[in-house]
């Protein structure tokens, strides 16, 4: 055997096959795996002792937001932190390409709402050189990575490039718009885009646009995404994701099932996510998956596996957007929205929808955050005093204060100038129900991690860690074997990446190698504040502890938790190299 560039010996090698966990070498030659087992003559040029370490394939998150930051943080973190390896940009339908040069400014409002990226890191952080598909697909793949990519096409940027932003908004695309989208969408997919996406809230987005009108794919109609949809089956190639408003509402389901007896494509549907007390949310869409499975159709369920605390201000918080009052409360300018805050007629509205028998809207609440009474003020936001409230809940400080929850929260927010920071608490997650929606289900994937989306408040780019530390380790809920499979083999099968997301001899070298005992994440819960955006914007982070190495195309861009330099990471046009 001629001389190797890498050598892990002594790890316990998971491959991502599900097939039983052993003790063995690897040798990596070219970016790719030359031998898994046995011995190998020759030399190795650098070796990584993994006694005691399990050896696995790097992870493949299929739902991130890393469009801008990946511009100027190769490594897209935190997720390459975590042992991510490979990523899809372009989620839910949202993106910077194609975009004409005047609304290059436009796009990054929408995303400083819809996804919560900070608009200073992406004026300073990305160099607009495209406008068209190709030409985007071109820049990405002359910057510098350190993780491989897939991209979608960003079906609300195609619709606003092709109609006009007010039109996209407000009307069907009629035919000669829906017959040059579907040319874009081909001229795309010829360039090396893995498919499309959308997200399809309903008029009430709880992610809604940077003026507060819901984003231009949620109340697009059935036939301008079935017109795509065609476009991929008669290539027989790409996927779609879709973020719909629940998986239990019965039309939406039936449109699901639609699309994917047009597009005869893979669908990945968005999400599947277990409440802490009710069983009966995730084993009805798991039920429904697997008919819709037995009919031969190719969806998949993404699962919202995160654990991760909010911890957020009143300035940059976007996820009550389902409720009208409040979209309209916390959009605009920080003066615009204080204002707002001090406007009765307006603060009785949030009051009245927030007491209304709306349910969806009081999940959404208590989902992202914690409910409004349960939430606990963390920070005075640099107002002394206020301190005094420092520690209790809202509901705590309404009751000594004769007001409402809400009143407080508005009330506290202005004394701080918006800088007044509530935590929702962790009020513990359902490791049986979690564990079920993986194990009970041959077509579920981990993550929703929206990685590079709403970073000031949000730390999902650490799923990984978290799902193999608590499910795994801790629990003992789902094997090592099903786990890397689920992160790796099956979602990198899912998105038509080739030969990645297992260590088989000729598949891309994407490895991690990590101690099970001493993985972990730091700081725990809701992460610690680092500036180190763009533009001096911060964000939240929480780091890994535990993995010796990670791999990418054959060369280690993380050593015990500190980053070496390389970028070896590709755009992977068509999922290939």
């Amino acid at each position: 055997m001629a001389d190797m560039d890498l050598h892990i010996k002594g790890g316990t090698v998971v491959d991502g096959t599900r097939a039983p966990r052993r003790q063995a070498d690897i040798w990596v030659k070219d970016g790719k795996i030359a031998q898994v087992g046995g011995k190998a003559s020759g030399f190795a040029k650098r070796t990584i002792d993994a006694t005691g370490l399990i050896v696995a394939p790097g992870f493949v998150d299929l739902h991130t937001h890393y469009d801008a930051q990946i511009r100027w943080d190769p490594y897209c973190t935190i997720s390459g932190w975590h042992g991510v390896t490979s990523v899809v940009l372009g989620n839910c339908g949202f993106g910077f390409a194609p975009v004409k040069p005047d609304f290059r400014e436009r796009s990054m409002l929408t995303m400083t709402r819809t996804e919560a990226i900070p608009y200073d890191a992406m004026k300073v952080g990305m160099n607009w050189d495209w406008e068209t598909i190709p030409q985007y697909l071109d820049s990405l793949d002359r910057t510098t990575l350190g993780i491989n990519c897939i991209q979608y096409m960003p079906t609300a940027s195609l619709m606003t490039y092709v109609m006009g932003l007010e039109a996209a908004k407000n009307r069907p695309a009629n035919d000669a718009e829906r017959q040059e989208m579907q040319r874009l969408l081909s001229e795309g997919m010829d360039a090396g885009l893995c498919g499309f996406s959308i997200q399809r809230l309903g008029p009430d987005s709880t992610q809604a646009d940077y003026d507060g009108s819901p984003m231009v794919t949620d109340t697009m109609i059935d036939e301008d995404i079935l017109n795509l949809a065609r476009v991929l089956r008669a290539r027989n190639d790409g996927f779609i994701q879709i973020t719909q408003s629940t998986g239990t509402i019965k039309s939406d389901l039936i449109f699901l099932e639609k699309l994917a007896e047009v597009a005869q494509r893979p669908i990945l549907h968005n999400a599947i996510v277990p409440t802490r007390k009710d069983p009966k949310v995730h084993r009805r869409s798991l039920a429904w998956l697997e008919r819709v499975r037995a009919k031969g159709l190719p969806i998949y369920g993404q699962a919202g596996t995160v654990r991760t605390g909010f911890a957020f201000t009143l300035e940059h918080w976007n996820l009550y957007d389902a409720s009208p009052a409040w979209r309209e409360l916390t959009t605009g300018s920080k003066k615009e929205k204080l204002a707002k805050m001090r406007n009765p007629a307006l603060r009785e509205a949030v009051k009245r929808e927030a007491e209304d028998a709306d349910k969806r809207l009081q999940v959404i609440q208590a989902g992202v955050g914690g409910s409004i009474p349960s939430l606990i003020v963390q920070s005075d936001g640099g107002k002394p005093e206020l301190e005094k409230y420092l520690g209790k809940s809202l509901g705590q400080i309404a009751q000594e204060e004769n007001k409402t929850p809400i009143d407080v929260m508005l009330d506290l927010s202005m004394a701080g100038d918006l800088n007044v920071e509530f935590l929702g608490p962790n009020k513990g997650f359902n490791g049986q129900f979690m564990a079920e929606i993986i194990n009970d289900s041959d077509y579920t994937l981990p993550g929703v991690s929206d990685g590079g989306a709403h970073t000031k408040f949000f730390t999902g780019g650490a799923f990984t860690t978290d799902f193999l530390s608590w499910l795994v380790r801790d629990e003992q809920r789902i094997t090592l074997e099903e786990a890397h499979y689920r992160l790796s083999a099956l979602p990198a099968k899912a998105a038509g990446f080739q030969e990645r997301g297992a260590l088989r001899e000729g598949w891309a070298a994407d490895i991690v190698a990590y101690d099970l005992n001493g993985l972990g994440i730091e700081p725990d819960w809701i992460g610690e504040v680092v500036h180190d955006f763009p533009g001096g914007e911060w964000r939240r982070i929480q780091r890994a502890k535990g993995y010796h190495a990670i791999v990418v195309n054959g060369e280690v861009t993380f050593q015990d938790g500190k980053c070496t330099g390389a970028t070896p990471g590709k755009l992977l046009r068509h999922g290939r190299s």
